[in-house]
């Protein structure tokens, strides 16, 4: 759409062929349907939220910024808001808003907006794109189809086909932004040694936030961290930095979760803050003061994972156990399994081979006349407006250039 409306600008004759009966499909869903706009911030930022070929991307994202994007839909009558993260959101909380914005101003540029999937496209000295009901030709072509997450929105992989036809190396789509799949707790200060008494999904449901997290290999090496919130669900883990976590690791093999629940504090800090609500409450059972530090819904985890009998007075708890329950909170540990599949990812990684498009225009080096935006090329970013930014500023940088 953003692609469209640019080319239409030019006075150009333009047709958008949209498979499904409606517009924006995976766009009205984004954001939990709020539609988080772009990330404001600078392009060096943008870049490094970028972990799959960011660089690829520094030209259109000087093209084309965030405050190009925030501006753009300004323009056009959307007042956005800035939340935390620097997430940009329509006011509305609409992403149905955003999308009128770009279906209007396709319209009012008079871009034929057919409803119709497109089977085949094929060169000779034009382009002839098939749809399952009529040929079309054309000069020009501007692929954005899309990867292959969230296929129920459209995101089936047609690009990748078409690309291929032309000769365009795809390098294996894999999911990105997607939950992980977690299944034991490890006892504290072991290795891989697993409380089979526990289970992930006895937490399903609770969400933490303002909590740290590392992801470490099998040999305890830190390959990711990050500060934010996260969320347990029926198979294991979700929530912001656990989806921005899941781009950073190519594979799952007994890799550790390690959930520092009180970030704010040292050890040291923490063992105090303990002694301290132990004092103040002396002859109250040990699961009744853990209520003041920690979520209700964790408070029988964290029980059996220190060994301490809930009803343990705290003025006999011993130094050694207060020492175990400090570590459990700063060393929360769970062993993750896998991801889950492509269907759940925000985003696809992979896509078309990034050294095939031209990073000044999104044309093909293949094929004169074709142009790529998107989630279609093997570009992909962090939660947090990255992603969308991606699509705004190379379907810019691809409609001036088309």
């Amino acid at each position: 759409m953003m692609a469209a409306g640019i080319v239409s600008e030019r006075k150009k004759k333009v047709a958008l062929l949209e498979k499904n009966p409606v517009l924006g499909k995976k766009l009205l869903i984004s954001g939990k349907g709020r539609c988080n706009i772009t990330n404001y911030c600078e392009v060096t930022d943008l870049i490094a939220n970028i972990p799959t070929n960011g660089k690829f991307l520094t030209n259109s994202f000087y093209r084309f910024s965030a405050f190009d994007t925030i501006n753009f839909f300004e323009k056009r009558g959307l007042s956005v808001k800035v939340e935390r993260g620097n997430r940009v959101f329509p006011i509305s909380d609409k992403a149905s808003d955003v999308v009128k914005i770009l279906e209007k101003t396709m319209r009012q540029n008079g871009v034929e907006i057919i409803h119709e999937r497109v089977v085949e496209i094929d060169k000779n000295d034009k382009f002839y794109v098939r749809t399952e009901k009529h040929d079309f030709t054309a000069e020009k072509v501007i692929l954005t189809t899309g990867g292959k997450s969230f296929p129920g929105t459209g995101s089936t992989g047609d690009g990748y086909k078409f690309a291929a036809n032309f000769g365009h190396k795809i390098i294996a789509p894999r999911a990105a932004l997607v939950p992980m799949e977690a299944q034991f707790f490890l006892k504290p200060g072991a290795d891989f040694q697993i409380n089979e008494k526990l289970s992930v999904s006895d937490l399903q449901g609770l969400s933490l936030k303002n909590v740290r997290i590392e992801i470490k290999d099998k040999f305890h090496k830190k390959i990711y961290d990050d500060f934010g919130e996260m969320l347990f669900t029926h198979f294991g883990v979700s929530g912001p930095i656990i989806l921005s976590a899941s781009s950073h690791m190519k594979k799952i093999d007994n890799h550790l979760l390690v959930i520092d629940l009180k970030p704010a504090l040292t050890e040291e800090q923490l063992d105090k803050r303990i002694l301290r609500d132990f004092s103040a409450n002396q002859n109250k059972e040990f699961e009744n003061v853990l209520k003041l530090l920690l979520p209700r819904k964790i408070i029988p985890v964290i029980l059996e994972l220190s060994g301490i009998p809930s009803n343990k007075k705290v003025n006999q708890i011993t130094h050694v156990e207060r020492k175990k329950l400090g570590f459990i909170l700063k060393h929360f540990t769970i062993l993750l399994k896998k991801f889950r599949s492509l269907k759940e990812a925000i985003v696809t990684s992979g896509g078309i081979d990034v050294k095939e498009i031209n990073p000044k225009t999104m044309e093909s080096k293949i094929v004169k006349g074709l142009f790529f935006a998107g989630e279609i090329i093997d570009v992909d970013g962090y939660t947090g407006g990255f992603n969308l930014q991606i699509a705004w500023s190379t379907a810019f940088v691809a409609g001036k250039n088309c």
